[in-house]
């Protein structure tokens, strides 16, 4: 039997602080509206849930899907332009 009292040490060597990197932060940051713009469209959609959908649903709904593409589209346009490093 094998004891695993070495690799335990390998695995916890580095203690982590539980604090994001400010790189980590930059980052959420950087990609928050499409956060905020997801959250949007999840509340829309669970609106829904326990009903059927009316129209004005259906277009919370749609409206709020298309403020993500949009949002998505321009997070990857100023990436893939090299505008954020």
């Amino acid at each position: 039997m094998k004891s695993i009292a070495a690799l335990q040490a390998v695995v916890t060597a580095t203690p982590f602080d539980g604090e994001p990197s400010d790189a980590e932060l930059d980052a959420i940051e950087l990609e928050m509206p499409l956060i905020l713009a997801e959250v949007d469209l999840l509340d829309a959609q669970i609106m829904t849930i326990d009903r059927p959908a009316a129209e004005l649903d259906e277009r919370r709904i749609r409206r709020a899907r298309n403020r993500v593409m949009t949002t998505r589209r321009d997070l990857a346009n100023r990436l893939g332009s090299g505008e954020v490093a």
